[in-house]
């Protein structure tokens, strides 16, 4: 009888399912602490993986890229192990990326092999899509003594009068950083999900400090009588915790594999903006996923390297809004500038403090854009167009009034000069 062909196909698609990652014996996000601790010791791979999603009883199975149960195919379960075994790789860890159709599995080298001659076979074997070093990121925001001077970004945005016009109301927001401190007193109800990457540690993930810097500046609640008012305070984020603080509480750490699974994550969310305050180098796997969801209009903002130029990832990606600090020596064309230096915002324990950084700039650019989105519907290269209009050559930064003004010519409180209403026709259409 068919009704019971297609019951033993579900039974056989869940056994497969829940058998996929025996190869490797670990849950999707974890990874050994020695994975965190000697980067250098593993590599990442990825295979084509084309299995069905499975469907919930009484539906109909559906496509490739529906919202199923997708699930490692039994090609790249024997593929992995294959590889596994020619090139004396222990697995340890992965997970199916249904955006790219591949199944990304994390390896420990063998000790007698180099790195570098083992990515150069696994480059050439036609089993293999990407062949990569695990490579590590970093979090770009400096700590200043809470006594310093404020220096308020709130002017040289323009927000008490775009607050008028937009703050934020129905835009989506995915944050991929540290943890966050989500029982602040100012980020009440402002983050409506999150998602852990690298542990489960759900206290670590509210102690810390960098997520819960750049989480202030984008979304602090306006209007309740407390600490301070983000940029864009009536968005709803999703915090997504790909990265770990150092011991020094100075920088956060990422690597390839936790990046891919939020950015994968993020992707499936329904996204508008994704806030990446973080840097390092040049990542396949990682612009391949950044690539998918330029493509399907998901605006990415990132954070300029130290070396205040345009490279590596994620500023590098063509299509990424890439921010530096207002006032910054670079003068590297391309770059969009906010303020982050010596900005007021949260820190775990219900605290604030100063940080500056361009993690700091990419948080204010992304609140302004949400501002805008939450206006009007814009494609990345108008919403590009009105932030370079806005800059104020006096301020040297975006400006949310603005650039809200050259989009709606009926915003009266942002309208714009009479040399600005020329700049980008484009942009209002």
């Amino acid at each position: 009888m068919k009704w019971v062909a297609a019951i033993a196909l579900l039974a056989t698609l869940a056994m497969l399912a829940a058998c996929a990652d025996n190869s490797v014996a670990i849950r999707k996000g974890d990874l050994p602490a020695e994975v965190i601790a000697q980067p250098q010791d593993f590599l990442l791979v990825t295979v084509s993986n084309q299995p069905a999603t499975l469907a919930a009883a009484g539906s109909t199975p559906r496509a490739y890229g529906a919202s199923g149960a997708y699930v490692v195919g039994a090609t790249a379960i024997n593929l992995v192990a294959a590889i596994a075994r020619d090139y004396r790789l222990q697995p340890v860890a992965s997970w199916p990326i249904d955006a790219l159709a591949m199944h990304c599995v994390v390896f420990r080298r063998p000790a007698d092999r180099m790195l570098t001659d083992l990515l150069t076979q696994l480059g050439a074997d036609p089993r293999v899509r990407l062949a990569q070093p695990l490579q590590t990121f970093k979090t770009l925001t400096g700590y200043n003594d809470p006594y310093a001077p404020l220096q308020s970004s709130l002017e040289a945005l323009g927000l008490e009068r775009a607050h008028r016009v937009s703050r934020g109301d129905g835009v989506k927001l995915v944050l991929i950083d540290t943890g966050v401190d989500t029982g602040h007193a100012d980020l009440a109800g402002q983050v409506v999900a999150v998602r852990n990457f690298v542990d489960h540690d759900s206290e670590a993930f509210r102690r810390d400090l960098h997520g819960t810097e750049v989480a202030g500046v984008i979304a602090a609640r306006a209007n309740n009588h407390i600490g301070i008012v983000g940029v864009a305070p009536a968005i709803k984020l999703t915090a997504m915790k790909a990265c770990w603080q150092t011991v020094e509480n100075v920088h956060a750490v990422c690597n390839s594999f936790t990046l891919a699974q939020a950015l994968s994550a993020a992707l499936s969310s329904g996204a508008d903006i994704v806030n990446l305050s973080l840097a390092g180098p040049a990542d396949p796997l990682l612009e391949a996923l950044l690539r998918w969801g330029l493509s399907r209009g998901i605006i990415f903002v990132a954070a300029v390297p130290a070396s205040g130029r345009i490279e590596g990832f994620p500023a590098g990606v063509p299509g990424v809004l890439a921010t530096d600090e207002a006032g910054s020596s670079s003068d590297t064309r391309g770059v969009l500038r906010a303020p982050g230096d010596h900005i007021l915002t949260l820190t775990p324990g219900g605290h604030y403090d100063f940080a500056s950084g361009s993690s700091i700039a990419a948080a204010n650019l992304s609140g302004v854009v949400a501002l805008l989105l939450s206006h009007r519907r814009l494609s990345n290269s108008q919403l590009r167009a009105l932030l370079i209009s806005s800059s104020s050559v006096a301020q040297g930064s975006i400006n949310a009034c603005a650039a809200l003004g050259l989009l709606d010519r009926s915003v009266r409180d942002c309208a714009p000069a009479p040399h600005a209403a020329q700049t980008d026709k484009s942009a209002e259409h």
